[in-house]
């Protein structure tokens, strides 16, 4: 039999669930629950009672006692396990012992606690256990979804500014069309790239990539175009050339904006006329190359100084791809670091590291001025460095901070002759309404994006903005 069940409208809400043949502690625990953890509670008088209640609901964490009458709580424990390893279990007892508390964690437990217990103690753990529990399912989510995507390879997320790329790239892939693609340092040019070529007619070829700044001036132009045997001092042979190899497949200049301005005019030929003239040859040869370049530069700038040739400029730039930066794709941020966790862990052997979740919540809210280069790098960092077999923000040389944010810089004053729970009261509703205002015109009125940027689930935001009065629909360009 079941002593409470929740109703539809609070299943949106975070769930516990406590299991004891004690009413008194049942009353008592679900009192200090809902009033400190903000969540919603469902008793059960038994093992068989709670087994029953899985059906109906889904709860976050479930605290359990271990002597009951028909089913003792470490059996309930693994029935919970291999019904949902995503709920949190809390195993407590007046009557523990060291080998019940370690077989109890062995078998999956979140934590053990002897009774009497301390109220503050219970629900720093409880608070605990709904972030992993979220965190667990977040994870699998993110999991289903990356199962789900059917992306080029190597792209990740699902963000509009991602989606609009992808569309523009299958719109352009199985064409001639020159293509300049732009955008920071670590945003996937190079991908995108690869991107075109594969989904061409003309990926049955090779596609040749030249990274122009690894190359000086006069060994670009050779590499490039291609040389004749006594062409120059130390041509002892004939040499094709990258266009030449290219042939009927694509070339990528990556950095193009590096390019010597010497170079630059023999380039504009091969854009134009379709043909190339190698080194110590009068006899030029046609060649079919699809021509793809990349930068990071402002060319429009270095055109201005005369780093960079205009004409050339309009002839790569016929189709123009702007790359997003991660700040443009903040609710893709969590399906990166979780694919990118998942590979590393596979390929350095360390599919037993856990992460945890306080690691993963800062990885989310961190800014990435790298970009995705710079959060792949910062991964497989931690998979590699990790010297056991978790990882704290300790481990990372960092600490979770309790500070109030920058942003909420309050005048204190004016409430410092009220009692102390009105005037906190009155502080946490102000920081509550700025932070959400903040996070809103951050993501333009997206809630999913706004709950992916701090770190809250999508129904807990809007509850918050129930609370406090917020729309969204406020916060939307218009």
């Amino acid at each position: 039999m079941t002593e409470a069940q929740p109703s539809s409208k609070s299943m949106s809400r975070r769930l516990a669930m406590i299991v004891d043949d004690e009413p008194d502690m049942l009353s008592m625990l679900r009192l200090i629950l809902e009033k400190k953890c903000a969540c919603d509670v469902v008793t059960a008088s038994s093992g068989l009672a709670a087994l029953e209640l899985l059906g109906d609901c889904k709860p976050d964490v479930i605290i359990t006692d271990i002597k009951m009458p028909d089913l003792d709580g470490l059996q309930l424990l693994k029935k919970i396990q291999a019904y949902d390893q995503t709920m949190s279990v809390i195993i407590m007892t007046g009557y523990g012992t060291i080998d019940m508390a370690v077989q109890a964690l062995k078998d999956g437990a979140y934590d053990f606690l002897q009774k009497p217990f301390d109220k503050d103690h219970i629900v720093r753990i409880v608070r605990n256990c709904l972030e992993r529990t979220t965190l667990l399912r977040t994870n699998y989510q993110l999991t289903e979804r990356l199962n789900d995507l059917a992306l080029p390879e190597g792209f990740i997320g699902q963000s509009a500014a991602q989606k609009r790329v992808l569309d523009l790239l299958a719109r352009i892939a199985d064409t001639d069309a020159t293509v300049l693609i732009r955008g920071e340092s670590g945003t996937g040019k190079e991908l995108a790239a690869w991107a075109l070529h594969n989904l061409s007619g003309r990926r049955a070829q090779r596609m040749i990539v030249v990274n122009c700044p690894a190359l000086p001036e006069n060994v670009l132009e050779s590499e490039l175009f291609g040389y004749s045997k006594g062409a120059f001092t130390g041509a002892m042979q004939e040499k094709k050339g990258l266009f030449l190899e290219a042939h009927g497949s694509t070339l990528l200049l990556d950095e193009i904006a590096d390019i010597p301005v010497q170079v630059q005019t023999k380039l504009l030929r091969v854009l134009q006329e379709k043909e190339i003239q190698p080194l110590g040859q009068n006899k030029t040869f046609k060649v079919d190359v699809r021509v793809v370049a990349s930068t990071n530069q402002n060319l429009e700038e270095k055109i201005r100084i005369g780093e960079f040739r205009a004409d050339l400029f309009y002839r790569l730039n016929v189709v123009s791809v702007v790359m997003p930066n991660l700040s443009e794709m903040r609710e893709d941020v969590p399906l990166l670091i979780h694919h990118f966790l998942a590979l590393y862990k596979r390929q350095y052997h360390r599919e037993d590291l856990v992460v945890a979740q306080e690691v993963l919540r800062h990885l989310y809210q961190r800014p990435w001025p790298g970009n995705v280069r710079e959060l792949k790098n910062t991964l497989k960092s931690i998979v590699l460095s990790a010297a056991g077999s978790s990882v704290s923000l300790t481990d990372l040389g960092l600490q979770e901070s309790n500070e109030t944010p920058r942003q909420c810089d309050e005048n204190f004053e004016d409430i410092h002759a009220l009692p102390y729970n009105q005037a906190k009261a009155i502080i946490v509703s102000r920081f509550s309404e700025s932070y959400l205002r903040n996070i809103l015109v951050r993501n333009r009125g997206n809630v999913t994006n706004a709950a992916a940027d701090c770190g809250l689930e999508r129904q807990a935001l809007q509850r918050i903005m129930r609370r406090y009065g917020i729309v969204s629909v406020d916060f939307k360009e218009k």
